[in-house]
């Protein structure tokens, strides 16, 4: 693919040695990896100390560099420019293959158009799976689960009843949606179970890593927002609800009926008690802790705290050990003195 036609499909701005329009891009790669024929992006400066060992033919950049001996490629946003065209390269579109004889597809459950169904899954009484959807095999789906268009459920994935699955939604291996929420009643010394006869509805866009758990609500639904991404061993108790294109990092637990705006971020292994609210455009750092509602802002540590006081904690808690051996010093000093000059 000639340099002036990646130009024209990124709407970028081609900057280099004569003819540089004419270079032809076999590939696509990251700084360290590339390849003369490929095409690299700079995400920001600091990166910079690597182009003088990269191979690459041509860099993307957000704004040219001065005596770069190769083409540029100069692009608003060089991170998404790199990930369309990992896309346009390498990702080729999927093909419907319709239903598998070897699938089981209830008599009551319907399917749209270009519908994939692989061998060994299970689709419930009442499942309804929109066009161009494609199951995966040992995928089960409930009863009366809808899973709209352009879906991918990847491997070993549990969509349980009563879940409405939007469009151009991503399920990876291993995740269960639906499961029962964890709402017991103490009585007479056991557990008693509390029936967990709600939904999950997850909207369009949403993307949903390995082995995350979304348990139902008890009653109403657990609702995850239109654009959210959720990373790898998430759990996300009842009737929790998470708005739009919010950002959830691995091992983070979320308890039940917490409310979460739109465009949060919670780092790895945060943990949020229940029946919080935290509000929109929040950020919360890793291995933070949630206890109580957050307003909008950076908030780090267990419980957490905003950021900037939290950095100026650690710089105290990095300096305990010396002003612990000081204070022992003047300790040792007064009883000696005390000694000297008895009362």
């Amino acid at each position: 693919m000639k340099l002036r036609e990646i130009a024209s499909l990124l709407n970028g701005e081609i900057i280099g040695p004569p003819h540089a329009d004419e270079i032809e891009i076999k590939g696509v790669s990251g700084i360290n990896d590339a390849l003369e024929g490929d095409i690299t992006f700079l995400a920001s400066e600091r990166f910079a100390k690597y182009l003088p060992g990269c191979r690459a033919s041509c860099v993307m950049v957000k704004e040219p560099i001065p005596g770069l001996e190769r083409a540029q490629l100069k692009v608003p946003n060089p991170h998404l420019a790199f990930s369309k065209l990992l896309e346009h390269f390498y990702i080729e579109p999927k093909k419907p293959l319709g239903i598998s004889t070897e699938a089981f597809v209830s008599e009551k459950a319907s399917t749209g158009k270009n519908v994939s169904i692989f061998p060994l899954s299970y689709i419930s009484d009442g499942a309804f799976i929109d066009e161009g959807t494609v199951i995966y095999p040992f995928v089960f789906v409930g009863e009366n689960t809808t899973i709209g268009k352009g879906c991918i459920i990847y491997p070993n994935v549990v969509v349980r009843e009563k879940v409405t699955i939007g469009n151009n939604v991503i399920i990876h291996s291993g995740s269960v949606i639906g499961s029962d929420g964890f709402g017991y009643v103490f009585d007479e010394g056991k557990h008693y179970k509390i029936p967990q006869v709600g939904g999950v509805i997850i909207e369009d866009d949403v993307e949903i890593g390995s082995n995350v758990s979304i348990d139902r609500a008890t009653t109403g639904n657990t609702i995850i927002g239109r654009g959210t991404k959720i990373d790898n061993l998430v759990q996300i108790a009842h009737n929790v609800k998470i708005g739009k294109h919010c950002i959830i990092v691995g091992q983070v637990g979320i308890a039940g009926s917490t409310e979460i705006g739109d465009y949060v971020t919670l780092g790895g292994q945060v943990g949020v008690v229940d029946h919080v609210k935290i509000g929109s455009g929040t950020m919360i750092g890793a291995q933070s802790g949630v206890i109580s509602d957050v307003s909008k802002g950076i908030y780090t540590g267990s419980p957490i705290m905003p950021h900037r006081e939290w950095l100026k904690s650690q710089a105290i808690i990095s300096k305990l050990p010396e002003l612990y051996k000081r204070i022992r010093e003047i300790e040792k000093k007064m009883e000696e003195l005390e000694r000297r000059n008895p009362a």
